[in-house]
């Protein structure tokens, strides 16, 4: 017998729809039998994990805050991917967009005034556009992968914040933590709904998603974006600027990703610390996925990621599920998105070889 994959004429859309689904529901089957092989109650961490956070309105604010910067990097890195521009760095975008924004708060820390704010997020929006330059340079003027240089800059990133807040930017009465000054009241995020850490971000991201459906559906740098992505070649010959698509691509992740890492430093930590968040620029990676590239859809998949993260974080302390059953949880559903995405596109043939001549 031989197996052979072979390229459907033309990729059922409602199959492809449906598959964000079904990779949720072969990723919950997953999960349930890893539970079991960990000898962990299956009931009791799924509900942990997917129905506990929705019980109180403190919890659902949770998963809310997490999902803004989520929402807002997926839409970024969405808009580069659909424009097969693959930049895979937007934690060091964010990183650095948290460090200029900390930056100006820490300058003006014995000053007030509504105009400090403002700033923040200008330098926030910028440092992450500065940092998505540099990959964005490199490939327009020499072709340079930016897969690998958007990555790697990633980590330099992480090293430079550390280097701050283990040197110049410490306290000086923080007892020796590595860590800035708390950010005062001019320099935080006031919240929305009592009771819960709901911040500006949240509408903020609701916004960003509405902005992005209009510029890729109804604008013609939208067009252009979609054209590059689907027909590269095509694009070529109507002469749509490639090295143009390169730099919009870039500097719009990483000016969100930018305002998402501001937004973190301004609302729920409130200081700079060594590390910003648990990978929201790589997680945001799957979160496009599985939104489908599109605004509305990352809304959606923004908010079950940050499920993951608050009902993983509950089910660690209500049954002993492992750390690292977030981050399996993400990688098992990105897997499970490629797999049906696969099948969508493509069929398997499986057919008698034929016997040799003599």
């Amino acid at each position: 017998m031989a197996i052979r994959i072979e390229k459907r004429a033309a990729a059922s859309l409602p199959l492809l729809y449906a598959t964000p689904l079904l990779a949720l529901g072969l990723t919950l089957l997953a999960g349930v039998v890893l539970f079991l092989a960990l000898g962990v109650d299956a009931g009791a961490a799924l509900y942990h994990i997917f129905i506990e956070p929705f019980e109180t309105l403190s919890s659902i604010g949770e998963v809310l805050i997490k999902a803004a910067p989520l929402v807002m990097i997926g839409i970024g890195l969405a808009i580069g991917f659909r424009a097969n521009v693959w930049n895979i760095g937007a934690e060091g975008q964010l990183t650095l967009g948290a460090v200029a924004s900390g930056g100006v708060a820490l300058a003006f820390w014995h000053e007030t005034g509504v105009w400090i704010f403002p700033l923040m997020v200008l330098a926030g929006i910028l440092g992450g556009m500065a940092w998505a330059a540099i990959p964005a340079f490199l490939k327009a003027r020499f072709n340079v992968n930016e897969i690998l240089t958007s990555l790697m800059l990633t980590y330099v990133a992480a090293l430079f914040l550390s280097t701050l807040v283990y040197g110049p930017w410490k306290d000086p009465q923080g007892f020796n933590f590595p860590q800035s000054r708390m950010f005062n009241d001019s320099e935080t995020l006031s919240l929305l709904v009592e009771g819960t850490r709901i911040h500006a971000g949240v509408p903020a991201a609701i916004v960003i998603a509405l902005l992005a459906y209009v510029l890729l559906e109804r604008t013609v740098t939208g067009f252009e974006i979609r054209v590059a992505g689907l027909a590269p070649a095509a694009a070529r010959h109507a002469g749509f600027r490639e090295n143009r698509l390169v730099w919009l691509s870039f500097l719009v992740s990483g000016g969100l990703a930018g305002l998402a890492g501001t937004l973190e430093v301004a609302g729920p930590i409130g200081q700079l610390v060594p590390v910003i968040t648990p990978g929201y620029g790589f997680t945001a990676i799957i979160v496009a996925f599985l939104g489908r590239l599109h605004p509305i859809g990352i809304l959606a998949s923004g908010l079950l990621m940050a499920l993951t993260y608050v009902g993983g974080e509950n089910a660690q302390i209500a049954v002993g599920l492992p750390r690292a059953a977030t981050g399996m949880f993400q990688g098992l559903l990105l897997f499970f998105l490629l797999a049906t995405d696969f099948l969508a596109r493509y069929r398997v043939r499986i057919a008698a070889r034929a016997e040799a001549r003599p």
